[in-house]
C-alpha cells in the first residue's frame, strides 16, 4: 500500500461501505439470503455507534478513500476484575485487502481503545475452521484453551 492504512471511527458517512463490509462479514459465516440478518438488526447494530450510552464502538480500515475492513468492540462488566473487559465482537477485512495488515492494524487499534478505557482484557473468538484468521490471532494475542457452549432460545 503505498498510502498509509487509516483506522478510524466509523462515522454515518461510512454507511453504504460499512453495510457492504458487514454483509461480507455476515456472509463468511453464512448470514445470507435466507439465513440473512434481520434489516432491524444491521440498522440497530448502526444506529448503536452513535448512541453515547451504549458500550458498542466501531473501527473501520480506510486506504485511499476505500473501507477495506472493519471492527466492532464492546466493554462489559467482569466478576474476575474490577475493570471493564473489552470483548472484540466482529473482524472482517475485504478479501482484496487480506495478507496486507488490515486485520493487525484493527486488533491493535482495539488494543490501545481498551488501554485508554483502563481495559485490562481484550478477547474474542473465531469458527474453528477459521484458520487463515488463526495465523494473525496466534501472533497478536493468546489462545485462551477456553471453548464457547450455547443454547439458542
Amino acid at each position: 500500500m503505498t498510502q498509509p492504512l487509516i483506522i478510524r471511527p466509523v462515522v454515518q458517512a461510512d454507511l453504504l461501505p460499512w453495510t457492504q463490509l458487514w454483509d461480507g462479514y455476515n456472509a463468511f459465516y453464512g448470514r445470507k439470503d435466507q439465513t440473512a440478518l434481520a434489516d432491524e438488526i444491521t440498522q440497530t447494530t448502526w444506529a448503536r455507534f452513535f448512541d453515547p450510552l451504549e458500550p458498542v464502538h466501531a473501527l473501520v480500515a480506510e486506504h485511499d478513500g476505500q473501507l477495506l475492513g472493519l471492527t466492532h468492540y464492546l466493554y462489559h462488566r467482569s466478576t474476575r476484575q474490577l475493570g471493564l473487559s473489552c470483548y472484540l465482537q466482529d473482524l472482517y477485512t475485504a478479501e482484496s485487502a487480506r495478507g496486507k495488515g488490515v486485520g493487525r492494524a484493527l486488533i491493535e487499534a482495539v488494543y490501545r481503545s481498551a488501554r485508554e478505557a483502563g481495559s485490562p482484557r481484550v478477547y474474542w473468538q473465531t469458527h474453528e475452521t477459521n484458520t487463515s484468521a488463526m495465523r494473525l490471532y496466534d501472533q497478536v494475542a493468546e489462545r485462551s484453551g477456553f471453548l464457547v457452549y450455547r443454547k439458542l432460545m
